[in-house]
């Protein structure tokens, strides 16, 4: 018994011995041999930046069980961007195979589920356009642009890197649609790439202002004859904070984005909640005739969130005293997204998506003057879907900025205002962004994009229709009750063209129209 024990004893400690360096060499090698693969490839960016621990992300979701994924996670509108939704933007922006199995994974009978009115004679996809196209351009417009139906959405250089800016634009390039700014100003990481480029001018008037803030007339000259430069925007507000001034934490103000935007290194850059250039719907009109001109006629428009009702008709009505037309207008829902907001104002302030743009298409064409101006829309678009319902209200085109960043390779993982996103999205932290691959995030922005709008396109031929344009709002039904559906058509009744040249006015809009003043802003009458 004593010999047994010694033999084990020794047995015991000789293995000890042994174990650590052939156990270390088993354990270790591969995970060796992973991490110089995770820092070797190109195409996830989150595994570049932090090799083996990075596929945790991946493993967490293999693990997740499969109903709660596809149904507990599920919305009947599609205006989260739930992990369905994610997938999808996935799996187009790699071009892989986007089908799912086992039919509709919605509720159709929940209140709110909305579906296309499809037609029993639909068309063949050689007999619908492929590639549409709108002409931004109204009368006085020198310089109309082509535009794809689905657009980069404003996201500016300094809230995101300049690798996934460079991305963005090479994407546009690669797919012939565009890309906007943002307020942040026109940066070299726009221009590079040579995608074509709707310029964003926010209340900050970032890339054309003196250093006391005010608007640069010169310098806005100087940059918006870039051939670049396709379209000229002026942000009135947008969706995420309507009424509140853009955010840039001073952890992101590098040099040269405090020399881009003209502002002080080390500080938060809180862009004005109102515009300085003008305080009056004629001032405003003006000025964008004064950007036209500067601009040698390119196509001028403004972006907005709706809020007080009046204000925009207010809009209408110096439209016409003027004879001054925007050659676009973008329409922001207040669900639309940003790095920086107050929860206040991204919950609970702006007018939603489809109510605004129901809203304003009425009241150009209450005043007869939408076969002039083109809409855009912009809030929570992803879809094929979200595109058919849109130019069903009433819009042209659309953008898109959150469904873009998750083709970047966005992981939601809520560290934009912190300049600590780990996938070099949102970040000016160079051990983030360089791991973030230019020319393989924008072959996945032009991807996710075509993909789409060939969605979008099979969508129309399933309907009968050739072009977006031939969309109506009996088109698109929601289903309002347990037991009572409606359309579009129903929900967001249909303005008759010129009916709010002259009283009487259409029932419900007499007070808005009594209270709206081409002079001003304010409410012009007593409620």
């Amino acid at each position: 018994m004593f010999s047994f024990l010694v033999s084990a004893a020794a047995a015991t400690i000789s293995w000890f011995l042994w174990w650590p360096f052939w156990f270390s060499f088993i354990l270790i090698a591969p995970m060796i041999l992973v991490g110089i693969s995770d820092l070797s490839q190109n195409k996830h960016t989150l595994r570049k930046n932090y090799p083996i621990l990075g596929r945790m992300r991946w493993m967490a979701e293999w693990m997740r069980p499969k109903v709660y994924q596809y149904f507990i996670e599920s919305d009947t509108d599609g205006a989260p961007f739930n992990r369905l939704s994610r997938n999808v933007i996935y799996q187009r922006a790699k071009k892989v195979n986007d089908t799912t199995p086992f039919g509709t994974q919605l509720d159709v009978y929940e209140t709110g589920y909305e579906w296309l009115n499809h037609s029993i004679v639909p068309l063949n996809h050689d007999k619908v356009d492929h590639d549409p196209r709108v002409l931004v351009g109204g009368p006085a417009c020198k310089q109309p642009y082509s535009a794809s139906i689905l657009n980069i959405s404003a996201m500016s250089y300094g809230s995101l890197s300049k690798n996934a800016i460079m991305a963005l634009n090479g994407g546009a390039k690669l797919g012939g649609f565009a890309h906007n700014t943002g307020e942040g100003g026109l940066s070299p990481y726009h221009l590079e790439p040579g995608g074509d480029v709707i310029w964003q001018i926010g209340t900050g008037y970032f890339g054309c202002r003196h250093k006391d803030g005010t608007f640069n007339y010169e310098a806005f000259g100087e940059r918006a004859a870039l051939p670049n430069v396709k379209m000229i925007e002026i942000k009135l507000s947008q969706g995420a904070k309507p009424g509140h001034g853009g955010i840039l934490p001073a952890a992101k103000v590098t040099d040269e984005i405090a020399k881009i935007r003209l502002v002080e290194k080390g500080k938060d850059v809180l862009s004005p909640p109102y515009h300085t250039a003008f305080s009056t719907p004629v001032e405003m009109l003006t000025f964008v005739q004064r950007l036209r001109d500067l601009s040698g006629g390119k196509p001028i428009g403004f972006k907005l969130c709706i809020g007080q009702k009046s204000q925009f008709i207010a809009i209408c009505k110096a439209m016409i005293k003027l004879n001054i037309l925007p050659d676009f207008i973008t329409v922001d829902g207040g669900e639309g997204g940003t790095g920086a907001a107050p929860l206040e104002f991204s919950n609970s302030v702006g007018m939603p998506l489809r109510d605004a743009l129901a809203f304003v298409y009425d009241t150009l064409n209450g005043f007869g003057i939408k076969k002039h101006i083109k809409i855009i829309a912009s809030g929570k678009v992803h879809t094929g879907f979200d595109l058919m319902r849109n130019f069903a209200i009433g819009a042209d085109m659309c953008n898109s900025a959150r469904a873009m960043m998750l083709a970047l390779g966005c992981i939601q993982a809520l560290e934009c205002n912190t300049n600590k996103c780990p996938t070099g999205v949102a970040t000016q932290d160079p051990k983030l962004y360089k791991g973030l691959d230019v020319a393989d995030k924008r072959v996945r922005i032009a991807n996710f994009q075509h993909e789409t709008i060939k969605a979008a396109v099979e969508l129309m031929a399933a309907a009968g229709i050739n072009h977006p344009d031939k969309l109506h709002r009996s088109h698109i039904y929601r289903r309002v009750a347990a037991n009572h559906i409606q359309t579009y058509a129903e929900l967001f009744p249909n303005l008759l063209r010129g009916s709010l040249l002259e009283a009487p006015f259409p029932k419900g809009w007499e007070l808005d129209m009594m209270n709206s003043s081409a002079e001003t802003f304010e409410l012009s009458a007593s409620h």
